[in-house]
């Protein structure tokens, strides 16, 4: 039910940093849409500081089913270690809220049927924040490759080299299968080629390798793959977290152009670099550059709210990927009354490759779209059995 200001009422599950850095922002910055009414930790004191920080009106819990039970929220947010996600998502939903989840929403396909039998049955939605997708500088790109105006997409290459030390990796449930579903391909590199995917559409082959070079870990720091889309495109994509120069990179090059996005871990549109091809008249550059309808349409309003960005040098608007962002799309859903974005088969999709990556990298061959189903042990874990066993240089 929304409040007696009309607003939706939310809640968060879990208080740590991205809450308190990411979705706490959004809140605020959509606070006459959405107000947060609880909170729930199993730390007492980070609930408490989170509390504090939050301000008036936001209740406390020790427990999801508790908050679910007292205060009835529209909206979850879940913040919580991977292996929780499912259990937290599915509980939300059968009580009639929608769920907007840190990624990965879940740690396998068998999960993912679970979140999505409870949507069907609550009529609710679970979306996965993948925010890298709703910057203005996104929303074009994908606006001008879908569209045909850069020409037929032909070569890609999606980069997520990071670094991490053992120190990040003496938090309990990081690097193991269970608690995290796997390594930079479930918990880093994921967002990248979920922009991937999103640019170019549909992929259908996957090759891949995997390793665990560096780090004492079940799961790998490392993976390669080799991608075929629908579309014909050829990609390549890397995760690491072994790589002292830390940069987040996707680059798409079409027959009349090629598109380039350099961050680290959130982008503006001074961030996505168009290069002409030699035959492309420099008329058609300079739309390329500016904000299409579709862009204006869908992020218009979030200046309007005073979301950061507004208009960027060239005039155009300059929305960077963030939660805020994300938020905007989902509140949007709502009062159109369909299902958000990063839900159903966007979600399931990313979380696919994922699977096949890892099938392909333990198995040492081709895994093609929609193979993995139930009966496959890679539907019921990244791993796929290979877990315990494998020797770190990508197969058993």
């Amino acid at each position: 039910m929304t409040s007696s200001s009309g607003r939706r009422r939310a809640a968060v599950v879990g208080t740590g940093a991205i809450v308190v850095g990411g979705h706490l922002p959004a809140l605020r910055a959509h606070a006459d849409r959405v107000e947060l009414v609880a909170a729930v930790d199993v730390d007492p004191g980070r609930l408490d500081a989170f509390r504090a920080e939050a301000g008036e009106g936001v209740a406390g819990f020790s427990s999801t089913e508790a908050m679910l039970d007292a205060v009835r929220p529209d909206l979850v947010f879940i913040g919580t270690p991977p292996s929780l996600h499912r259990e937290q998502a599915v509980a939300a939903l059968t009580a009639g809220a929608w769920v907007l989840c840190e990624k990965p929403l879940c740690l396998s396909l068998a999960e993912y049927d679970e979140i999505a039998a409870a949507e069907a049955a609550s009529g609710a939605y679970a979306s996965v924040i993948f925010q890298h997708r709703y910057g203005s500088g996104a929303v074009r790109a994908r606006e001008l490759i879908r569209g045909g105006e850069l020409g037929a997409p032909l070569v890609a290459h999606c980069q997520t080299t990071w670094h991490r030390d053992a120190a990040y990796y003496s938090v309990p449930w990081r690097g193991r299968w269970a608690t995290e579903g796997g390594g930079p391909t479930m918990g880093h590199g994921i967002h990248q080629y979920d922009l991937l995917l999103h640019l170019l559409g549909e992929w259908e082959e996957v090759q891949a390798m995997a390793a665990r070079l560096v780090h004492d870990t079940e799961s790998e720091d490392v993976s390669t793959a080799l991608v075929r889309f629908r579309n014909g495109a050829l990609a390549t994509v890397v995760n690491s977290v072994l790589s002292p120069d830390e940069v987040s990179r996707v680059r798409v090059d079409c027959a009349d152009a090629t598109v380039e996005l350099t961050h680290l871990y959130g982008h503006v549109n001074d961030d996505w670099v168009y290069t002409p091809a030699p035959h492309v008249a420099e008329e058609r550059v300079a739309a390329w550059r500016g904000a299409g309808e579709g862009a204006l349409g869908a992020l218009g309003a979030l200046g309007a709210r005073g979301v950061p960005g507004g208009q960027g040098p060239r005039g155009v608007l300059d929305v960077p990927s963030s939660h805020t962002a994300q938020l905007g799309f989902v509140l949007d859903a709502w009062d159109a009354g369909v299902r958000p974005p990063g839900s159903g088969r966007e979600a399931r999709n990313t979380l696919e490759f994922a699977a096949a990556l890892y099938k392909a990298a333990f198995t040492g061959r081709a895994v093609r779209a929609g193979e993995i189903g139930p009966g496959d042990p890679f539907h019921e874990a990244m791993h796929g059995g290979f877990g315990t066993t494998w020797s770190g240089v990508g197969r058993a």
